[in-house]
């Protein structure tokens, strides 16, 4: 797996044209970066910062003892940060039918009723523009914090007869309690497996292949190794290679395209694309330019047939 230092451009990355959704929070936890202005394609040259903490911040892990506070209050710190920032901190992602071809292209005929499992869906940013974009969809829509979940019922697009939201922690609870098995044609899971211990990303991935359809498929977005959120974080916030705390808690994992590979494949998904993205973000007035990597990807559960 590549290491962390300098920062490089991944091998095989992708340079994408869209606007990326996502901001970067400082190290002191996820509030948004002042950097909201054009989004341009990057390029190599450009993708070059190492911060002086950089070094620092790699010598020492965080200790044992609150490590595991953390993984105990990982629920309690991410309805903390919904709690100070509502609705208001992520912008809506209108990018995922254009990224992700497959929310339309995998229905068998035009008028087939699309099912679709949003994993982490927060307060609604991917959901409400899927529904709002496609009357033909159904969505389950599930996520950490039962404060999330609360904003997404109360969102005035909400409809039960649409949507069906509910607090799950993939890493234990069953998602078959609230989809049925083998019904989802196609799970979403954007900027949330990030969030996982390393250690119980397998579990998450293995619950959500239950209520998958053999052949269904997962369109993943997460973020990518050396991103520039990722060599942010100062001394002491090293939890484990690639993965890090913020000041208020909360969690990333930064990934490479050979871990999310061999993590799926382990699972008994196989892969169908795994790219890295690499974005700048430019912010004129203030004379800011931060580079960004994100990991796409799509892995599709084995048939059958295939498993056999």
């Amino acid at each position: 797996m590549a290491q962390p230092g300098n920062f490089s451009i991944p091998a095989g990355a992708n340079l994408s044209s869209h606007e990326e959704e996502e901001e970067v929070g400082p190290p002191g936890g996820p509030s948004p970066l002042c950097v909201h202005g054009e989004t341009n394609t990057s390029t190599a040259g450009g993708l070059t910062p190492e911060g002086p903490d950089r070094p620092a911040g790699e010598r020492a892990l965080v200790s044992g003892f609150k490590q595991l506070k953390l993984e105990k209050d990982a629920q309690k710190n991410w309805d903390l940060f919904y709690k100070r920032n509502t609705t208001n901190f992520f912008k809506d992602r209108h990018w995922t039918t254009r990224e992700f071809e497959e929310l339309r292209a995998c229905r068998e005929f035009e008028s087939q009723k699309l099912v679709l499992l949003e994993a982490g869906c927060g307060v609604g940013n991917c959901l409400f523009p899927l529904l709002e974009d496609d009357l033909n969809i159904f969505v389950y829509a599930c996520d950490f914090s039962p404060r999330a979940v609360e904003f997404v019922k109360k969102n005035p697009v909400y409809r039960p007869e649409r949507c069906s939201a509910f607090q799950c922690d993939l890493t234990k609870d069953d998602l078959t309690e609230n989809v049925p098995e083998g019904a989802v044609d196609v799970v979403t899971l954007l900027f949330v497996l990030s969030a996982v211990h390393p250690d119980k990303m397998k579990l998450a991935l293995q619950n959500i292949s239950r209520v998958l359809k053999p052949g269904g498929v997962v369109l993943f977005r997460d973020y990518g190794l050396n991103d520039h959120a990722m060599l942010r974080f100062k001394a002491g916030s090293k939890l484990g290679e690639n993965f890090y705390v913020r000041q208020d808690g909360t969690r990333s994992f930064f990934f490479s395209k050979e871990f999310l590979a061999a993590l799926f494949e382990e699972t008994g998904f196989r892969c169908v694309t795994n790219d890295y993205v690499l974005r700048e973000t430019v912010n004129k007035k203030e004379g800011l330019c931060v580079p960004r990597v994100f990991l796409q990807s799509k892995f599709t559960k084995a048939s059958q047939s295939q498993s056999g």
